[in-house]
Protein backbone atom coordinates (compact mmCIF):
# COMPACT_ATOMS: atom_id res chain seq x y z
CA UNK A 1 0.00 0.00 0.00
CA UNK A 2 2.72 2.42 1.04
CA UNK A 3 4.96 1.92 -1.81
CA UNK A 4 1.83 1.86 -4.24
CA UNK A 5 0.63 5.21 -2.55
CA UNK A 6 4.46 6.46 -2.93
CA UNK A 7 4.41 5.69 -6.53
CA UNK A 8 1.10 7.49 -7.73
CA UNK A 9 1.65 10.62 -5.54
CA UNK A 10 5.37 11.25 -7.26
CA UNK A 11 3.88 10.94 -10.67
CA UNK A 12 1.38 13.53 -9.88
CA UNK A 13 4.32 16.10 -8.33
CA UNK A 14 6.70 14.91 -11.18
CA UNK A 15 4.12 16.31 -13.89
CA UNK A 16 1.70 19.32 -11.67
CA UNK A 17 3.87 20.37 -9.31
CA UNK A 18 0.89 19.81 -6.87
CA UNK A 19 0.28 16.86 -4.00
CA UNK A 20 4.16 16.72 -2.08
CA UNK A 21 2.14 17.65 1.55
CA UNK A 22 -1.30 18.82 0.42
CA UNK A 23 -1.65 14.80 -0.84
CA UNK A 24 0.63 12.65 1.32
CA UNK A 25 -0.85 14.10 4.17
CA UNK A 26 -4.69 13.56 4.21
CA UNK A 27 -3.68 9.82 2.61
CA UNK A 28 -1.27 8.58 5.45
CA UNK A 29 -4.10 9.85 8.14
CA UNK A 30 -7.54 8.73 6.10
CA UNK A 31 -6.04 5.28 4.22
CA UNK A 32 -3.10 3.86 6.93
CA UNK A 33 -4.87 5.62 10.10
CA UNK A 34 -1.31 7.83 11.06
CA UNK A 35 -1.19 9.83 13.77
CA UNK A 36 -1.65 13.79 11.78
CA UNK A 37 1.59 15.36 13.52
CA UNK A 38 3.22 12.22 12.21
CA UNK A 39 1.71 12.12 8.95
CA UNK A 40 2.60 15.81 8.62
CA UNK A 41 6.49 14.85 9.65
CA UNK A 42 6.72 12.50 7.45
CA UNK A 43 4.96 14.02 4.16
CA UNK A 44 7.60 16.57 4.80
CA UNK A 45 10.69 14.38 4.52
CA UNK A 46 8.95 12.66 1.67
CA UNK A 47 8.04 15.75 -0.34
CA UNK A 48 11.71 17.27 0.06
CA UNK A 49 13.24 13.34 -1.17
CA UNK A 50 11.26 13.76 -4.56
CA UNK A 51 12.17 17.19 -5.03
CA UNK A 52 15.46 16.50 -4.09
CA UNK A 53 15.23 14.30 -7.71
CA UNK A 54 13.64 17.18 -9.75
CA UNK A 55 15.40 20.63 -8.76
CA UNK A 56 19.33 20.26 -9.23
CA UNK A 57 17.81 19.92 -12.87
CA UNK A 58 16.18 23.18 -12.67
CA UNK A 59 19.65 24.70 -10.90
CA UNK A 60 21.94 22.94 -13.71
CA UNK A 61 19.49 24.85 -16.36
CA UNK A 62 19.71 28.06 -14.34
CA UNK A 63 16.17 28.28 -13.96
CA UNK A 64 16.01 29.63 -10.52
CA UNK A 65 16.09 33.19 -9.84
CA UNK A 66 18.24 33.24 -6.56
CA UNK A 67 16.90 36.68 -5.45
CA UNK A 68 13.87 35.81 -5.43
CA UNK A 69 14.66 32.37 -3.47
CA UNK A 70 16.42 34.62 -1.01
CA UNK A 71 13.26 37.04 -0.23
CA UNK A 72 10.98 33.89 0.03
CA UNK A 73 13.52 32.12 2.48
CA UNK A 74 14.23 34.84 4.49
CA UNK A 75 10.90 34.72 6.14
CA UNK A 76 9.70 31.58 5.22
CA UNK A 77 12.41 29.88 7.08
CA UNK A 78 11.31 30.93 10.54
CA UNK A 79 7.35 30.28 9.49
CA UNK A 80 8.26 26.77 9.41
CA UNK A 81 9.64 26.83 13.03
CA UNK A 82 6.37 28.57 14.11
CA UNK A 83 3.93 26.50 12.24
CA UNK A 84 5.73 23.64 13.70
CA UNK A 85 4.78 24.63 17.66
CA UNK A 86 1.63 25.80 16.33
CA UNK A 87 1.09 22.11 15.96
CA UNK A 88 2.12 20.90 18.87
CA UNK A 89 -0.33 22.97 20.73
CA UNK A 90 -3.77 21.52 19.12
CA UNK A 91 -5.78 18.54 20.44
CA UNK A 92 -5.51 15.31 17.39
CA UNK A 93 -8.95 15.79 16.67
CA UNK A 94 -9.26 19.44 15.91
CA UNK A 95 -5.43 19.27 14.20
CA UNK A 96 -7.25 16.62 11.32
CA UNK A 97 -9.69 19.19 11.09
CA UNK A 98 -7.31 22.46 10.66
CA UNK A 99 -5.18 20.49 8.12
CA UNK A 100 -8.21 19.04 6.34
CA UNK A 101 -9.64 23.18 6.24
CA UNK A 102 -5.88 24.00 5.10
CA UNK A 103 -5.36 21.60 2.12
CA UNK A 104 -9.24 22.64 1.15
CA UNK A 105 -8.16 26.33 1.01
CA UNK A 106 -4.48 25.78 -0.27
CA UNK A 107 -6.46 23.54 -3.19
CA UNK A 108 -8.74 26.09 -3.84
CA UNK A 109 -6.28 28.77 -4.37
CA UNK A 110 -3.79 26.72 -6.70
CA UNK A 111 -7.13 26.33 -8.85
CA UNK A 112 -6.17 30.35 -9.78
CA UNK A 113 -3.18 29.32 -11.66
CA UNK A 114 -5.53 28.34 -14.25
CA UNK A 115 -6.85 31.94 -15.27
CA UNK A 116 -4.64 34.79 -16.76
CA UNK A 117 -2.99 36.39 -13.97
CA UNK A 118 -1.42 40.45 -14.51
CA UNK A 119 2.49 40.11 -14.04
CA UNK A 120 4.45 42.56 -12.27
CA UNK A 121 7.80 42.97 -10.95
CA UNK A 122 7.16 42.80 -6.92
CA UNK A 123 9.93 40.50 -6.05
CA UNK A 124 10.63 41.94 -2.80
CA UNK A 125 7.01 41.33 -1.62
CA UNK A 126 7.52 38.04 -1.52
CA UNK A 127 9.19 38.56 1.93
CA UNK A 128 6.19 39.84 3.10
CA UNK A 129 4.46 36.21 1.74
CA UNK A 130 7.61 33.75 2.52
CA UNK A 131 6.42 33.88 6.39
CA UNK A 132 2.73 32.52 6.13
CA UNK A 133 3.94 30.08 3.57
CA UNK A 134 6.73 28.73 6.14
CA UNK A 135 3.71 28.63 8.97
CA UNK A 136 1.66 26.72 6.31
CA UNK A 137 4.07 24.14 5.77
CA UNK A 138 5.18 23.50 8.90
CA UNK A 139 1.80 23.12 10.66
CA UNK A 140 0.55 21.06 7.59
CA UNK A 141 2.76 20.04 5.06
CA UNK A 142 1.46 21.55 2.26
CA UNK A 143 1.75 25.00 0.99
CA UNK A 144 4.92 25.46 -0.87
CA UNK A 145 3.59 23.98 -3.98
CA UNK A 146 0.79 25.59 -4.41
CA UNK A 147 1.48 29.27 -2.87
CA UNK A 148 4.62 29.77 -3.86
CA UNK A 149 3.84 29.03 -7.39
CA UNK A 150 0.89 31.68 -7.42
CA UNK A 151 2.75 34.01 -5.48
CA UNK A 152 5.76 34.03 -8.14
CA UNK A 153 3.39 34.55 -10.80
CA UNK A 154 2.38 36.69 -9.41
CA UNK A 155 4.64 38.85 -8.21
CA UNK A 156 7.72 38.53 -10.81
CA UNK A 157 7.90 38.58 -14.17
CA UNK A 158 9.89 35.05 -14.24
CA UNK A 159 8.96 32.33 -17.30
CA UNK A 160 7.02 29.45 -16.20
CA UNK A 161 9.93 27.32 -16.26
CA UNK A 162 12.05 29.63 -13.94
CA UNK A 163 8.75 29.42 -11.64
CA UNK A 164 8.57 26.03 -11.54
CA UNK A 165 12.38 25.90 -10.78
CA UNK A 166 12.71 28.99 -7.97
CA UNK A 167 8.91 27.27 -6.40
CA UNK A 168 10.65 23.56 -6.12
CA UNK A 169 14.02 25.15 -4.47
CA UNK A 170 11.46 26.94 -1.98
CA UNK A 171 10.41 24.12 -1.04
CA UNK A 172 12.47 22.09 -1.12
CA UNK A 173 14.34 23.75 1.80
CA UNK A 174 11.08 24.30 3.84
CA UNK A 175 10.43 20.42 3.49
CA UNK A 176 14.39 19.79 4.54
CA UNK A 177 13.75 21.91 7.42
CA UNK A 178 10.29 21.27 8.44
CA UNK A 179 10.82 17.34 8.20
CA UNK A 180 14.36 17.75 10.35
CA UNK A 181 12.02 19.40 12.88
CA UNK A 182 8.88 17.02 13.11
CA UNK A 183 11.89 14.11 13.09
CA UNK A 184 13.63 15.40 16.22
CA UNK A 185 10.36 15.76 17.98
CA UNK A 186 9.65 12.18 16.70
CA UNK A 187 6.97 12.88 14.47
CA UNK A 188 7.68 10.49 11.96
CA UNK A 189 6.87 7.46 10.96
CA UNK A 190 10.02 5.93 9.70
CA UNK A 191 8.92 2.04 8.52
CA UNK A 192 6.02 4.09 6.61
CA UNK A 193 8.69 6.83 4.86
CA UNK A 194 10.95 4.18 3.48
CA UNK A 195 8.45 2.36 1.61
CA UNK A 196 7.07 5.69 0.54
CA UNK A 197 10.48 6.97 -0.75
CA UNK A 198 10.92 3.38 -2.50
CA UNK A 199 7.23 3.69 -4.91
CA UNK A 200 8.67 7.94 -4.91
CA UNK A 201 11.63 7.07 -6.55
CA UNK A 202 9.67 4.90 -9.13
CA UNK A 203 7.34 7.50 -9.83
CA UNK A 204 9.45 10.69 -9.94
CA UNK A 205 11.29 8.59 -13.25
CA UNK A 206 7.99 8.08 -14.59
CA UNK A 207 6.36 11.18 -13.78
CA UNK A 208 9.61 12.75 -15.51
CA UNK A 209 9.41 10.65 -18.61
CA UNK A 210 5.49 11.46 -18.79
CA UNK A 211 5.72 15.10 -18.54
CA UNK A 212 6.09 16.02 -21.55
CA UNK A 213 3.49 13.90 -23.13
CA UNK A 214 0.63 14.47 -20.66
CA UNK A 215 -1.45 17.78 -20.56
CA UNK A 216 -0.21 18.66 -17.23
CA UNK A 217 -2.85 21.70 -16.96
CA UNK A 218 -5.72 19.23 -17.08
CA UNK A 219 -3.67 16.84 -14.38
CA UNK A 220 -3.62 19.51 -12.52
CA UNK A 221 -7.15 20.65 -12.41
CA UNK A 222 -8.39 16.98 -11.63
CA UNK A 223 -5.81 16.66 -9.10
CA UNK A 224 -6.98 20.28 -7.22
CA UNK A 225 -10.38 18.97 -7.26
CA UNK A 226 -9.51 15.58 -5.74
CA UNK A 227 -7.52 17.28 -3.21
CA UNK A 228 -10.87 19.75 -2.19
CA UNK A 229 -12.72 16.25 -1.53
CA UNK A 230 -10.25 15.13 0.25
CA UNK A 231 -9.36 17.77 2.23
CA UNK A 232 -13.17 18.28 3.03
CA UNK A 233 -13.32 14.07 4.12
CA UNK A 234 -10.44 14.98 6.73
CA UNK A 235 -11.79 18.02 7.89
CA UNK A 236 -15.39 16.71 8.40
CA UNK A 237 -12.96 13.31 10.29
CA UNK A 238 -11.60 15.80 12.55
CA UNK A 239 -14.49 17.69 13.26
CA UNK A 240 -16.96 14.84 13.76
CA UNK A 241 -13.89 12.92 16.01
CA UNK A 242 -14.10 15.88 18.34
CA UNK A 243 -17.94 16.15 18.99
CA UNK A 244 -17.47 12.42 19.57
CA UNK A 245 -14.66 12.92 22.55
CA UNK A 246 -17.19 16.02 23.58
CA UNK A 247 -20.49 13.33 24.05
CA UNK A 248 -18.07 10.69 25.97
CA UNK A 249 -16.58 13.30 28.35
CA UNK A 250 -19.92 14.21 29.03
CA UNK A 251 -20.82 10.85 29.33
CA UNK A 252 -18.60 9.99 31.93
CA UNK A 253 -19.13 12.96 33.84
CA UNK A 254 -22.80 12.41 34.49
Amino acid sequence: MEIALGFIIAIFIAITGVGAGSMTTPLLILLLGMPTRQAVGTALIFGAAVKILTTPLYIARRQVDWRAFGFLLATGLPGVLIGTLLLQGFKSDLLTAFVGFTIVSIATINLFRFSNITRHDRTPWLAAVGLPIGVEVGFSSAGAGALGALCLMNMTTMVPAAVVGTDLSFGLVLSTVGGGIHAAMGDLNTPVLIKLLIGGAAGALAGGLLASRLPSKKLRLVLCVALVLLGGNLCWKGVSDYWKTQAQEVTVKK
